[in-house]
């Protein structure tokens, strides 16, 4: 066994659950993986594998884990923990994604997305204990520059020159820069419909699961919006985002120019980081399947973009960084085998 394995085999041991079977449920963009774990009485649970040798670190997961059942959201409860190495066992939501339930019957995207907006709301009238990280304009900038360290290397074959990298640099600042400011709330980043639960047998707001929140920071209030309806792994028609983006606005009361220009800005910001990521996930992690998610991204920035207040940045994009076309991908890909 290596030394991975003998770890999850003690900490198993030690909260005696080693009896129970287990079986793979997924694992992500991450490094870590999740097993559904049932004993012989049928008591189900999730065990988190998170190795700290491969940068990972439970601690902020439980952290806003515990902010979020504090709030009596549908977080899954924490039954036991080894932080230290990295295992934690979370209690078992079940399997029904929005996103699974979305292809089974279409027609019930508008109750779950309603549903998942009705939690967004309740999470932005929480009071958030100090200590997370703001989403601030250092942190758009750290992540502007993923499209230029390794979308468009991977695509030219060198480092991105720096005139090209500042220029970037400027044109985000400049955009997000005219959000207007607002309390912040707490953003969980990751808030899409494979990481949302449908829980109907639930009460109010706990009747949306949440999962992958690790990242969370005090950020703006579109943030999560444009994370749930620009979703990178499923379509979503352009009817569903405006009746869903209208709803927030109106159950809000935010003003909806303002909030139409932060959505789109900071959907543009997301969307261009999320392109950098997923040349980065193929080019340095082996995991080329992530490039051919691209286009779907690329078209949700199109639209973002089209905000008349976006031109100078929509200008640049368009001179600067190339369309994902079937033959940009493949190069992609390529730099992947070649690296």
């Amino acid at each position: 066994m290596t030394d991975r394995a003998l770890k999850k085999a003690a900490f198993l041991k030690h909260i005696v659950w080693d009896d129970a079977e287990s079986v793979m449920v997924a694992g992500d963009a991450s490094n870590r993986s999740y097993v559904r774990l049932t004993k012989s009485d049928g008591r189900k649970a999730i065990l988190m594998n998170a190795p700290p040798e491969r940068g990972e670190d439970v601690r902020p997961f439980v952290k806003i884990l515990n902010i979020l059942v504090d709030h009596k959201l549908s977080a899954p409860k924490l039954l036991a923990s080894d932080e230290d190495n990295g295992f934690l066992l979370l209690e078992d939501l079940g399997d029904d994604l929005f996103a699974r339930i979305c292809e089974q019957d279409p027609n019930s995207e508008g109750v779950l997305y309603k549903a998942a907006i009705d939690v967004l709301l309740s999470l932005h009238k929480a009071t958030i204990p100090d200590g997370i990280a703001p989403y601030d304009m250092a942190t758009y900038l750290r992540e502007t520059d993923l499209v230029t360290d390794w979308y468009l290397p991977a695509i030219s074959g060198q480092m991105t020159p720096h005139d090209i990298t500042d220029a970037y640099r400027h044109h985000i600042s400049q955009a997000c820069g005219r959000i207007k400011r607002k309390e912040p709330v707490l953003v969980l980043r990751d808030y899409h419909a494979e990481n949302l639960l449908w829980m109907p047998d639930r009460d109010g707001f706990q009747n949306v699961g949440l999962l992958d929140f690790q990242d969370a920071l005090m950020g703006h209030t579109a943030y999560d919006l444009v994370s749930l309806l620009e979703d990178a792994r499923r379509d979503t028609s352009l009817d569903l985002q405006n009746s869903m983006k209208d709803y927030f606005i109106n159950e809000s009361g935010v003003d909806a120019d303002a909030f139409n220009y932060a959505y789109a800005t900071i959907g543009a910001q997301r969307n261009l980081k999320i392109v950098g990521i997923f040349a980065r996930l193929c080019v340095r992690d082996g995991k080329p399947h992530y490039v051919d998610l691209i286009p779907r991204v690329w078209k949700h920035l199109q639209h973002d973009l089209s905000h008349p207040e976006l031109a100078d940045l929509k200008a640049w994009v368009a001179a600067n960084i190339p369309t994902p076309t079937p033959e940009i991908l493949s190069q992609i890909k390529e730099a992947a085998y070649a690296s």
